[in-house]
């Protein structure tokens, strides 16, 4: 027991990923539990945090479960582009005890100080950052230290939020939200630019199929889709959304459609652990189209953020943290069958969450059976990956 600790606590993406499952299926069984109170299934009792429980589902999906993938990844691939020494165990269990008080402090809040639960909830992205830009300036290029700029966007989204809840701005919670998913966006469109094309190209290359048929990146489009990516976040932050913001995500939208086109997704069907890179990046686009079209009033923005936020950010994370998981800890890059029904159920919580925004009748419903397929999601990437989070390296890796 005490070795499988150590070992957890001894690589980020360790610790992190597997914190990012605890608790996606933690918050989506909470969440899934209020919605029951909500149909009259089981009594409502008062929570025990102060905000309201679609507020702090909000808040914990994005400041909670996302970024403990981003630390996990972030801790992982900053020493491989760099050179740089991997965190020592001492500063991931501290960085992993930051984001756990986060979530205490989130879920206990209605009985901590407002200002209390803000600085335990703020604390976990700046050390993260720190950390990050000790090892990035080995090697600063600016395609890398830009994430410094979006852990930055996603530091202010949450301070947002929390400003509010201490009663110190009015309306600014909503836009909070709204910039930290669409930071978490942004970095997926950067990075996901960087690593699906590339992936497929070195599958297709063991593969042996002919390098005219591998997948190609355009530079005008990589280098556009960057720094709309970067925009996006920040003109959300100073304009609370509105025209411009819904302008930038169709473009971003559009963008990611034209790259995505000559990146082999056909080809990558044979593969699930490639394939879930594509689609998160489909959704990606997908939402981002569905969301411009909601800043100037047509169709539903709710429904367009739950698909960037379960289908982009929900499928991108199990896609990128069990590819991690399993060359990391010297396993084949080979999704296990229940990884792979993994990747399909999130995408199918996300499809039916936003055609569930159309429905008059059993909206609550299709709340409800979105929300299972996300905590039966969670819970297979859990099953699958436990022996490649928890246990030792093959003998033979």
């Amino acid at each position: 027991m005490s070795a499988a600790i150590a070992r957890v606590l001894g690589e980020g993406f360790r610790v992190f990923f597997l914190s990012a499952g605890l608790y996606g299926l933690f918050a989506g069984s909470a969440w899934g539990v209020w919605l029951m109170t909500q149909t009259g299934a089981i009594p409502y009792e008062d929570p025990t945090y102060s905000m309201t429980p679609p507020m702090w589902h909000a808040h914990e999906m994005i400041f909670g479960y996302a970024t403990a993938a981003l630390g996990g990844f972030f801790l992982t691939a900053v020493p491989n582009w760099t050179g740089a020494p991997e965190a020592r165990a001492r500063f991931i269990t501290l960085a992993a005890a930051l984001w756990l008080a986060g979530r205490l402090a989130m879920w206990f809040s209605a009985s901590m100080p407002p200002m209390l639960v803000a600085a335990i909830d703020l604390a976990f992205v700046p050390v993260l950052a720190v950390k990050i830009a000790s090892q990035l300036i080995r090697r600063p290029k600016p395609q890398n230290m830009v994430f410094l700029l979006l852990l930055s966007c996603i530091w202010i989204a949450n301070l947002m939020t929390h400003l509010q809840w201490m009663g110190m701005t009015g309306e600014t919670l909503q836009t909070g939200l709204r910039a930290g998913l669409l930071t978490l966006c942004a970095m997926i469109a950067i990075l996901g630019g960087r690593i699906t094309p590339a992936f497929t190209r070195n599958a297709m290359k063991r593969a042996g199929e002919p390098e005219a048929a591998w997948p190609v990146s355009v530079p005008v489009l990589d280098k556009a889709g960057m720094v709309i990516a970067l925009t996006l976040p920040v003109a959300v932050l100073a304009l609370g959304g509105g025209a411009v913001a819904g302008v930038l995500a169709l473009i971003l939208g559009a963008l990611q459609i034209l790259r995505m086109a000559r990146w082999r997704s056909g080809w990558a069907l044979r593969q699930p652990i490639l394939i879930a890179l594509h689609l998160g990046l489909g959704m990606l686009a997908f939402g981002l189209i569905l969301w411009g079209f909601a800043a100037f009033g047509v169709g539903d923005e709710v429904a367009a953020l739950h698909v960037l936020g379960i289908g982009c950010v929900g499928g991108m994370t199990l896609a990128v943290m069990s590819r991690a998981a399993l060359g990391h800890s010297g396993r084949a890059l080979i999704a296990p069958p229940a990884m792979v029904v993994a990747y399909g159920l999130m995408a199918a919580a996300a499809v039916l969450r936003w055609l569930g925004t159309g429905l008059s009748t059993e909206y609550l419903t299709a709340m409800l059976v979105a929300d299972g397929l996300w905590v039966c999601a969670i819970a297979l990437y859990l099953i699958a990956m436990w022996p490649a989070l928890t246990g030792p390296r093959p003998s033979h890796a």
